[in-house]
């Protein structure tokens, strides 16, 4: 266990760095140009997660996956969205020293003064880019993304967090002190302080970076244990929707908005109640990540009242199906597990929706519907968020 001192509000806090082998985590970038490395590159399967914001005066920004750790590298990767009058997304490689052919998509998936996450998914066919949830496009390779060794972002951009999930080489602390490996070390201090990256996240969503930790062990063969679960957070975390096909917007959209902040990178096992109760088309997204070697894991919707499980989604990884279930009165339901395949694969990003209705739960994972749970309780006395097991969660919001 290796320990970092760093400055925080000028308070020094010890930052414990958990020995975790497939995740680089990059704290708040306090300037703009940065470049870092990757410990130990990236493979097909890693995602790189990003989570910033645009000011409204904005002409463009930059993001290179780099062959080397200098501005004069290799570019595996060229993400430039630039508005111009002709608001675009340009992608572009370079190789000794010479860019390429640019390929250009006249859309754009980011708003002048608001939020995003940009999740970059490496896969055997090029860099699949998806922003604010959504798939925008697939940049087929050009170099061999094994070359890949630092990531740089410039331009008019302020950035939350930079999660290097899957990654080939161990986690660390970004060089100079100003982050630290696994998001699961505890912060002695609590922290990265909201707002404070030069402008932050629109409507005081900034900083967050939780108190993290990696469960220890998994669950048992006979579904998820019905013992409660740790200290969870505080009351209030509605907020406005996030993006997903659901209906939803991202925060800082001008959809309806509720009470409440998202919650970023909490610890797991995680628990929260759930504001006003479940109520029909209430939606809960989540998202994180599966670490190599994960087992299982629990996604609980409870009634606090009598401690019935009204909706169980177990995802067991190693045996490639997602398991549903209900308790009441201490009784496990009948198991549901009929699915093509299952998405949540070691070393995965995935974007979840789970939607209430009248007669069931809706569920989604990234973009695409996975099944359906016809309410075996009274949905109404749901309060209760729990997740457990063999999991990271970057993101929690209703």
């Amino acid at each position: 266990m290796l320990v970092f001192f760093v400055f925080l509000n000028n308070r020094l806090s010890a930052l414990k760095v958990a020995d975790y082998s497939n995740l680089n985590y990059f704290g708040p970038l306090q300037s703009i140009p940065y470049l870092g490395p990757i410990y130990g590159g990236v493979r097909v399967g890693a995602s790189v997660y990003i989570q910033g914001s645009v000011p409204e005066n904005i002409t463009r920004f930059r993001i290179n996956l780099l062959c080397g750790e200098s501005d004069s590298s290799d570019v595996a990767l060229h993400f430039n969205p630039r508005f111009d009058g002709w608001d675009k997304v340009v992608f572009n490689s370079r190789k000794d020293g010479s860019w390429m052919s640019e390929e250009k998509i006249r859309r754009m998936p980011f708003s002048k003064g608001e939020a995003f996450e940009l999740v970059i998914m490496i896969t055997s066919k090029g860099f699949q880019t998806k922003v604010n949830g959504k798939d925008f496009f697939l940049f087929p390779h050009r170099l061999p993304v094994e070359q890949i060794r630092a990531i740089q972002v410039s331009g008019d951009v302020s950035i939350q967090t930079i999660n290097i999930i899957g990654a080939a080489g161990g986690g660390g602390a970004l060089p100079g002190g100003t982050g630290g490996g696994y998001p699961g070390g505890n912060m002695g201090q609590g922290g990265y302080p909201g707002g404070s990256m030069g402008g932050g996240y629109p409507d005081g969503m900034g900083g967050g970076m939780g108190q993290g930790g990696y469960p220890g062990g998994h669950m048992g063969q006979g579904g998820y244990p019905a013992g409660h679960m740790g200290a969870g957070c505080p009351d209030g975390m509605g907020g406005r929707y996030p993006g997903s096909d659901m209906g939803g917007g991202f925060p800082g959209s001008h959809l309806p908005g509720m009470a409440g902040q998202p919650v970023y990178n909490p610890p797991v096992p995680f628990s929260t109640w759930i504001p006003g109760g479940m109520l029909p088309k209430r939606t809960i997204i989540i998202r994180g990540s599966v670490p190599h070697g994960a087992q299982r894991m629990g996604f609980n919707l409870v009634v606090s009242r009598t401690r019935d499980v009204a909706f169980h989604m177990n995802p067991r990884v190693q045996e490639g199906v997602v398991v549903r279930n209900a308790q009441t009165g201490g009784q496990w339901g009948s198991e549901e597990r009929q699915l093509s395949g299952s998405p949540f694969a070691e070393g995965q990003y995935f974007d979840m929706s789970i939607r209430c209705g009248n007669q069931r739960f809706k569920v989604f994972v990234n973009g695409q519907h996975l099944f359906d749970f016809f309410h075996r309780t009274n949905f109404s006395e749901i309060d209760k968020l729990e997740i457990d097991g063999d999991v990271q969660i970057s993101y929690v919001h209703f």
